[in-house]
């Protein structure tokens, strides 16, 4: 959400800012960032560990040609701003600011809004799950709230100011029976304090969710391994489409060339099923925003449309580099960090088909209702995803669970196999780390049929060979 628009002394630094961006310096930005936070960690039976945090700071940039020149410091005030704004100047050899207004006034978050986490759900949680089964050896419940307000001083002097909360609520359950260990992990997270976080969720239905997950498990068999159909659920989460296809469409990546998706703008580059959207807009998701980090206003993009590549996702520098569009994809994971180009909210929109129909038409294969962690070369696309939780597909149904899979391919080839597309698009938060910074994403993909992908496994002899 947006917040009061800043005084008029913040405004007397956007007017230098803007004086010395395109004419000092190809660009100058100031981001002023404070806020709080509070933690829960709830293990073996008791609470283990409470943790609040507050802080704040400023971050000062220039662009010169293809360099960043960068300071940073732990005073969000507007002296703090202005100090910095001076020593990435001096350091560039570039015109001092000028004279310091004679105001003081500071960016702060008031972190009596964020009420600590009711920890009181939590033991009711660990002990409904306990009780559930006598195969349970550990339950984890975690809880993390924070609130941040920032205001941005971009190039031309406007002044962008926003305010976020998040919530996350994460149970992981482990289980085990006769020496085989299975675990099972539910998250919910939005975008919202907790009193509203808590409308939204039912802990008590993550934590049997999880614990269902981790006994599914302990019943599986080992996964075959072959090429075969997969079809992807909508509650396997968007990891495919965000590891093997989002960050090759970051266009530091491009620029870089580390991205299969260089200089293919207007060319098929996925099934004409495919519809790829990067939206920072969404109410209430876990990677919303009014505006990014570099103050440029959140916006809907459309990243392939029916098949074709039409943008990349950019922040100032790769869009001034590039001579292409802002996208409002400039995120940061704090003050201390340079913007770079992040994904939102990622997802595929959704088709007609019902996942019963998906799987007639994929007869025989691999149905994949939980994805892991992975790797993914963003200069070829090749990719090798664990999977968490899977089903055989068998006579068009769903048959057997197994576990062990992974699924191993290339993103381009793995998005010109899609040949059919579900209209039960869902949504998985996480947390998205690059260049050493994470920011809250979300992923979102409906049911995708992929025609023959490789399935590692446990077991030969399944599929195409």
């Amino acid at each position: 959400m947006n917040v009061e628009h800043p005084g008029p002394a913040w405004q007397l630094l956007g007017e230098q800012v803007a004086r010395l961006s395109g004419k000092s310096v190809d660009y100058a930005d100031l981001f002023v960032q404070s806020g709080a936070g509070h933690s829960v960690a709830f293990e073996k039976g008791r609470i283990e560990e409470v943790s609040s945090a507050a802080s704040g700071g400023v971050g000062a940039r220039i662009l010169l040609k293809d360099h960043s020149v960068f300071s940073h410091s732990p005073d969000c005030s507007l002296r703090g701003a202005w100090d910095c704004l001076e020593n990435v100047l001096s350091r560039t050899g570039a015109s001092p600011a000028g004279k310091y207004p004679s105001v003081e006034c500071a960016l702060a978050f008031d972190p009596a809004r964020l009420k600590a986490p009711d920890t009181a759900p939590l033991g009711e949680v660990d002990k409904v799950i306990r009780d559930s089964s006598s195969l349970v050896r550990q339950v984890t419940l975690r809880f993390r709230v924070s609130g941040r307000r920032t205001l941005i001083v971009r190039g031309d002097g406007v002044i962008m100011a926003d305010e976020r909360f998040h919530s996350l609520f994460a149970v992981q359950v482990t289980v085990e029976r006769k020496g085989t260990i299975q675990t099972g992990y539910e998250v919910r997270a939005f975008q919202a304090d907790p009193g509203d976080f808590w409308a939204r969720v039912s802990p008590l239905e993550v934590g049997r969710q999880a614990l269902d997950r981790a006994l599914l498990m302990l019943e599986a068999s080992p996964c075959p391994a072959g090429r075969m159909p997969v079809v992807l659920s909508g509650q396997a989460g968007g990891t495919m489409i965000h590891e093997a296809c989002g960050h090759g469409l970051e266009a530091d990546i491009i620029q870089k060339d580390y991205s299969v998706y260089r200089d293919r703008l207007g060319e098929e580059v996925a099934s004409p099923l495919v519809t790829l959207v990067d939206d920072a807009t969404i109410p209430g998701a876990y990677g919303s925003y009014a505006v990014d980090d570099e103050g440029t206003p959140a916006r809907r993009n459309i990243l392939i449309d029916h098949g074709i590549l039409r943008s990349y996702l950019t922040d100032v520098q790769s869009a001034q580099k590039g001579e292409i569009p802002l996208s409002g994809n400039g995120r940061r994971g704090s003050y201390r960090n340079l913007p770079i180009p992040r994904m939102s909210n990622t997802f595929l929109l959704p088709g007609e088909e019902r996942l019963e129909s998906i799987l007639e038409r994929a007869g025989s294969g691999l149905l994949v209702t939980k994805m892991g962690g992975g790797q993914v070369n963003p200069t070829s696309g090749d990719f090798v995803f664990q999977v968490t939780e899977a089903f055989l597909i068998e006579q068009g149904g769903i048959g057997r669970p197994v576990r062990g899979a992974t699924l191993i391919g290339n993103g381009p080839e793995a998005l010109k196999q899609i040949e059919a597309v579900g209209n039960d698009l869902h949504f998985e938060p996480g947390m998205c780390g690059k260049d050493g910074q994470s920011v809250p994403v979300t992923d979102g993909q409906p049911s995708l049929l992929i025609r023959s992908l490789l399935v590692g496994g446990c077991e030969i002899g399944h599929g195409e060979g």
